[in-house]
């Protein structure tokens, strides 16, 4: 992200781009890692449309990851978009599936999911206009 596209950046701007770049390829090993080897999958019976979007995520966490490191703002949508069903999806997974009480490593993980949609919508009115800029520079 040194030069090119990312030229005349700010900074700050760059670093957040790249933790949720680092965010999104994080998911993407983790959710294809519960694809290929269920046993570090969920350990709960899931709806199948609930095993559908959780498999759906080893193709929307990388492109969400790309889009963002290639500066589109249709990364910034995506993004934000797969946060917030994440969150939402793992919540149903941990409060409502799962019968356990009390701090669990599933709940856990969706509160960590959590701040991170909460994280990256609330600073997306601060990074699409740089997300914009790129797409005014290309025409």
């Amino acid at each position: 992200m040194g030069t090119g596209r990312w030229s005349g950046v700010p900074l700050a701007v760059r670093c957040v781009v790249a933790v949720a770049v680092l965010v999104f390829a994080y998911g993407t090993a983790v959710h294809v890692v519960q694809l290929l080897l269920p046993q570090f999958g969920p350990q709960l019976a899931l709806p199948g449309w609930l095993a559908f979007y959780f498999t759906s995520l080893t193709l929307w966490d990388p492109l969400a990851a790309v889009l963002l490191a290639v500066r589109r703002v249709q990364g910034l949508v995506l993004g934000c978009a797969v946060l917030v069903t994440d969150a939402a999806a793992n919540g149903y997974a941990n409060y409502v599936l799962d019968p356990a009480v009390g701090v669990t490593p599933g709940r856990i993980g969706q509160a960590v999911i959590t701040g991170l949609a909460v994280g990256l919508v609330a600073l997306t009115p601060w990074l699409a206009p740089w997300f914009a800029r790129s797409a005014v520079q290309r025409r």
